[in-house]
């Protein structure tokens, strides 16, 4: 099949999963609070606060479940405000996934289904036709930065100060070790030696395009240049602020400062003690964030997100219980994570909000809040759920969501409609979940209702000719595989066996 570039706009998030709604009494009291739609001052624009880590599994918060990862200061926050249990990432992987955060639209629509190569071609990155939400809102009048992995492309067309964001501290590529004192002596022995291309993990971080000397584990210096962000937010008294806190953990590799192991010496496995410890770090870190916010008296105006990019890898000590497999799934644990907003008395407190939040809705609703116009030539895949979600009312959707990785001669995919999810994975039959029922994805309802599947999966195929050939791939092997394979072969992904 070749590739459509006909448009089809789709209301969605990411993909999957409408729970019921199961309101506590204290919720109850909290939902008075929003029941209009002049809840809040839409001349008083919020700060936001986009706090996203790298690879979290979507059981590794206390406000989760954890039992043996404590995070006090993300837990403070996540009681405080409002705990989104079904939240979706539109990619079960970094850089598709954050391209999709950035641009509103699934990556697949403008080439970007893979992660950017890392063998030493550093010539691509997301086309600059698309407008992120940086620059949308930086048109608007905030004051933008973002804090930490970029991800989405290296050279200067490509860079943060030049898609929206004012103050860039952090590295460019998809992730870097963690241990300064380890990660400079090598970059310097190889820069010495001539050698052409230096692994992106071991390169000095930047601000603003300029190379710096990180002398801190770097989860703590992202956590530093973040409160420095919003100490120079907080004299900007005409502007509010829109920080995008990307931090690298827990990604691999894992490694952690001593003082946080000891903490988690109870873990008797050794990758996930020392994740837990890189986890606890992201904590420490929120903490100072929220004790800076209020000694600027921005804590009030500010809107916190906390989410991750993708479902945690379980092979680095990560767990997505109950969900099934995770990071690179199109099973629940590949992109469903951990979320929460908090917002002092706009947001409501201690509750649980079940129904679906997507990646992709954030642009649009980060642009309501921000008063900002999008232009009328913006193709955007999600929805502004504001009011919806304060309301605790379902972000009615018209279209199914959808997930799409990409393997060795075929393709997984996920497509979400209401409570039922289809889902094809490993070249196996299709199969059907009443997703709401069956979190875990065990019990195939695909016999009982063929004509749900059969719809779904019509929809599904449709869906793909909005796709465009993958303008890169993350390392030249999937390339030759992929054009070996006749990829992206979307009739045999669809066909109901």
């Amino acid at each position: 099949m070749r590739f459509s570039r006909k448009i089809i706009f789709i209301l969605s998030l990411g993909v999957v999963g409408f729970f019921g709604c199961k309101t506590s009494e204290k919720s109850k009291k909290n939902l008075a609070l929003v029941s209009s739609e002049k809840d809040w001052d839409t001349g008083s624009r919020p700060n936001i606060l986009f706090i996203l880590c790298d690879d979290l599994g979507y059981a590794d918060v206390g406000f989760n479940g954890s039992k043996d990862i404590t995070t006090p200061n993300l837990d403070m926050l996540a009681n405080n405000g409002t705990i989104c249990t079904s939240a979706y990432m539109a990619h079960p992987f970094c850089g598709p996934s954050r391209a999709s955060l950035m641009t509103g639209r699934y990556a697949h629509k403008f080439g970007s289904q893979f992660n950017l190569p890392t063998e030493g071609d550093e010539s691509k990155g997301i086309d600059v036709s698309e407008t992120f939400i940086s620059k949308l809102l930086q048109q608007s009048g905030y004051y933008t930065g973002i804090v930490g992995k970029w991800h989405l492309g290296h050279q200067k067309q490509f860079h943060p100060n030049q898609r929206g964001y004012d103050d860039f501290y952090g590295f460019l590529g998809g992730g870097h070790n963690y241990f300064p004192e380890q990660f400079k002596p090598t970059y310097l022995r190889e820069k010495a030696n001539g050698k052409n291309f230096i692994w992106e993990y071991l390169r000095p971080l930047e601000h603003n395009g300029k190379e710096v000397d990180e002398i801190e584990y770097v989860t703590d210096g992202l956590s530093r240049e973040a409160v420095r962000f919003i100490s120079e937010a907080s004299n900007k008294k005409d502007k509010p602020f829109f920080l995008y806190l990307s931090y690298n953990a827990p990604h691999t590799p894992l490694e952690a400062k001593e003082e946080d192991l000891k903490l988690f010496s109870h873990i008797h496995d050794i990758k996930r003690r020392t994740y837990a410890a890189m986890v606890y770090a992201v904590d420490r870190g929120v903490k100072r964030i929220v004790e800076k916010l209020k000694e600027t008296n921005q804590f009030d105006n500010t809107l916190i997100i906390f989410s991750s990019d993708n479902g945690g890898k379980l092979a680095a000590g990560a767990s997505n219980y109950p969900l099934k497999e995770g990071k690179g799934s199109a099973y629940e644990g590949g992109f469903r994570v951990p979320t929460f907003m908090h917002w002092p008395n706009v947001v409501p407190s201690g509750r649980a909000y079940d129904y679906p939040i997507s990646s992709l809705d954030y642009y649009p609703t980060f642009a309501g809040l921000a008063n900002a116009k999008i232009p009328v030539e913006k193709q955007l895949d999600g929805k502004d759920i504001w009011k919806p979600f304060l309301k605790n009312e379902n972000p009615i959707r018209e279209e199914p969501l959808f997930i799409m990785r990409h393997r060795k001669g075929f393709s997984d995919v996920a497509i979400r409609q209401d409570k039922w999810k289809a889902l094809k994975v490993y070249q196996q039959k299709w199969k059907l979940y009443d997703i709401e029922k069956d979190i875990e994805e065990n019990r195939d309802l695909s016999s009982q209702n063929p004509d749900i599947l059969a719809d779904l999966i019509k929809r599904g195929s449709q869906w793909s000719e909005t796709h465009v050939e993958p303008r890169w791939f993350h390392i030249e092997k999937e390339g030759e595989q992929w054009r070996a394979d006749e990829m992206p072969n979307f009739e045999a992904t669809f066909r109901l066996d």
